[in-house]
């Protein structure tokens, strides 16, 4: 399985929890747990802190596969946007 780099976020298919704030960041993992326990965020997602130090630190190049999960949550984005 590959690793993951993107979370979703908003309607009734939210990823993560205030717990992976190591993780997601403060913002993302806060975002995230508004979702999960109802209150009405606008849907989005977060591209993990760990994607984020590999970019820095490989010559501004994305992890194998971020951008394809970006994509993917991209879709279900303006999906469930309209």
């Amino acid at each position: 399985m590959a690793k993951k780099y993107v979370y979703f976020f908003g309607g009734k298919q939210t990823e993560g929890k205030a717990e992976m704030k190591a993780i997601l960041g403060g913002k993302g993992a806060n975002l995230a747990e508004m979702g999960n326990i109802g209150v009405p965020v606008p849907p989005g997602f977060t591209v993990t802190t760990e994607a984020c130090d590999y970019y820095s630190k490989h010559g501004h190049k994305h992890p194998p596969g971020m951008m394809d999960q970006v994509k993917k949550n991209l879709a279900k984005l303006e999906k469930l946007t309209g």
